[in-house]
């Protein structure tokens, strides 16, 4: 599968990792290395690395490698993180609150600019400096502060209604923790879908076929 640019899916997938690897040898001290020794440590193939790279344009120099810095601001910059999208999630039940809590977004791409639920014993109360704002609050809040991109830690059957919401809304991008198949209802949109018992299920996998 590839995407409206021609990139298979399966080099965007590679991408977050290889910014998180050379922001690791970054910290390391390491300024240049070579395909070769980048494959030997992320267990991938230097000509796997060298075709990745080259589907966004040549970065490496013969006989000197990868400069690190370089190359993963520029991965950063394709990824999109440089410039944060401010993001809203709808949902402060347990998942939303650890997600909240938790991920750092401003090092992913994202600014968690605001917080929602529908159950008003939750209304005002803080998590990471924002309040949670009930639901029937997201309009005006939307029209206010135009958000890119949402994050849904809410059940399959209340998703619908919500995500034509904020569609209308000009929400263009979805973190989707529900079970709700967003990008078959609405392809105008990026979705992620996140489905934690799927992940669990091949683990279980892994494990029984060790």
């Amino acid at each position: 599968m590839t995407n409206s640019q021609g990139i298979s899916e399966l080099v965007i997938n590679r991408l977050p990792r290889y910014h998180r690897f050379l922001g690791e040898l970054l910290k390391q001290g390491i300024e240049r290395i070579s395909s070769r020794e980048l494959s030997e440590k992320m267990g991938l193939t230097a000509s796997q690395i060298r075709q990745d790279l080259n589907c966004f344009g040549g970065f490496g120099q013969q006989g000197y490698g990868y400069h690190i810095e370089q190359l993963r601001d520029e991965i950063g910059n394709i990824l999109g993180v440089n410039k944060p999208n401010r993001t809203i999630l709808i949902g402060a039940g347990n998942l939303g609150r650890a997600i909240a809590s938790h991920m750092a977004f401003e090092n992913k791409g994202f600014k968690l600019i605001g917080i929602f639920d529908k159950k008003e014993a939750l209304k005002g109360q803080i998590i990471k400096g924002l309040p949670i704002r009930h639901i029937d609050d997201l309009d005006e809040f939307c029209r206010e502060n135009l958000p890119d991109c949402a994050i849904l830690c809410i059940p399959e059957e209340a998703s619908s209604e919500i995500c034509n919401t904020l569609i209308h809304l000009n929400i263009k991008g979805f973190w989707n923790f529900s079970h709700y198949d967003l990008a078959l209802n609405h392809p105008e949109v990026a979705v992620e879908n996140v489905h934690l018992g799927d992940s669990l299920m091949k683990l279980s996998y892994k494990i029984k076929n060790l």
